[in-house]
């Protein structure tokens, strides 16, 4: 399992912050890669990619409007992200904490580890410069 942590101050009241990452019905409108989103249930839903690639997200813990805890898990990884959301006035300090594993790599302990900081690298910054383009 592979961890990463990326904090990011975000020129937006934690209000707003908060709705925009907890509403995952409207994860397309400012999503860069995403397509659509289904709800499964309340907990759960299904992210797709504008490739057509699908993510479940499970909630596990959701504290409104500081922290938000959700399970991921696709075909290739399987994880867990948290995303702590600070208020600092009008800015919104966002903490966001994700580990995975990577399900197709366990024999080759090194290409998974690159696969894994790899994925984590990318999938923090989208959503973060995501976040920042939709709410500054």
């Amino acid at each position: 399992m592979t961890t990463s942590n990326r904090k990011a101050n975000i020129q937006c009241e934690i209000q707003k912050v908060w709705d925009t990452i907890a509403g995952a019905r409207d994860y397309a409108k400012w999503q860069s890669d995403v397509s659509k989103t289904v709800a499964e249930d309340e907990k759960r839903f299904k992210v797709s990619t504008k490739d057509g690639y699908e993510t479940v997200f499970t909630v596990t813990a959701a504290k409104a409007p500081e922290r938000l805890e959700l399970d991921v898990e696709n075909s290739h990884i399987k994880g867990h992200w948290i995303l702590v959301l600070t208020s600092k006035g009008c800015e919104t300090e966002i903490d966001f904490t994700a580990s995975v594993t990577a399900k197709k790599l366990q024999t080759r302990p090194v290409g998974k580890g690159v696969f894994e900081k790899t994925y984590l690298e990318k999938e923090q910054t989208r959503l973060i410069a995501d976040l920042k383009r939709a709410l500054e």
